[in-house]
């Protein structure tokens, strides 16, 4: 394939993703108006999930259904309630939640490829990754678990930080570094693939620009633990939602600043 055809290749997915991001813009214009929620007038006080309630890998999507803004139940989500709950939750723009929503599209169990269940992306490999920051991997014994908050594992995560109060860009590539060198010691099989990886860093590039200065790092520690340990939004600490849309570019330029740090140390 020649080069003149790579670049026509690629500047024709740029279109189609930028049509689709379009498209999907305005389905959540059509859920605001359809659910009577333009203004979002609804109690987004924190709720634990119930026994027959669905949560994911994912912190923050299993927070923001605590609080409501995803479906309560984490059943049969649809991409533009995904992409109405993370604006109205987080300000996250549209084009930014894709990331999430095509792949989470990809692992649906509901029945209808225009939906999925929150237990769905518990699925190894589509968004679900070994080397997570808080959970343990689906190969590794005894309990084979990839989605539930092992404190430990986040305990030894937050070695790697110490005592700071705000997590730079380096620490946090170092947190997460730090847990990908130490998932093959504790479980041989142990297996992280380069999209693996990218989405690794996407994520950390996320809760930093969430909870952080722009696209700068330094998210505030106790909001990040709050996310992880308690799976809620830090809104009694201070936390205030972003009045300037978190975009795409912002959470790539933080993936990159992510993966150009180095290998981290071992904290012991």
């Amino acid at each position: 394939m020649s080069a003149s055809t790579n670049i026509t290749s690629t500047a024709l997915g740029i279109k189609v993703m930028s049509f689709l991001t379009s498209i999907l813009a305005v389905g959540i214009e059509a859920y605001a108006k359809l659910t009577g929620k333009s203004e979002d007038t609804e109690d987004h006080s924190w709720q634990k999930p119930g026994p027959d309630d669905r949560r994911s890998p994912c912190p923050m999507l299993n927070a923001l259904a605590n609080h409501g803004y995803l479906p309560h139940s984490g059943r049969d989500i649809s991409l533009a309630q995904l992409m109405h709950g993370l604006q109205r939750g987080i300000n996250l723009s549209p084009n930014a939640t894709l990331i999430v929503g095509i792949k989470a599209l990809q692992a649906s169990t509901t029945g209808h490829w225009t939906t999925f269940h929150l237990s769905d992306l518990n699925q190894h490999g589509v968004i679900e990754h070994d080397g997570s920051l808080s959970r343990a991997d689906l190969s590794a014994p005894p309990n084979f678990d990839n989605h539930t908050f092992v404190p430990e594992i986040w305990a030894a995560t937050l070695q790697v930080l110490g005592d700071e109060e705000r997590i730079s860009i380096e620490k946090a590539a170092r947190m997460r570094g730090w847990r990908i060198e130490e998932g093959p010691r504790g479980n041989p099989n142990f297996r992280m693939s380069k999209e693996d990886k990218r989405f690794s860093a996407i994520e950390t590039a996320l809760y930093l620009r969430v909870f952080g200065r722009g696209t700068e790092g330094g998210a505030e520690t106790r909001w990040v633990r709050v996310l992880f340990e308690e799976e809620r939004l830090p809104i009694e600490e201070g936390f205030k939602r972003s009045d300037k849309p978190l975009t795409i570019a912002e959470v790539l330029e933080l993936q990159r600043k992510v993966e150009a740090v180095g290998a981290t140390p071992d904290p012991k």
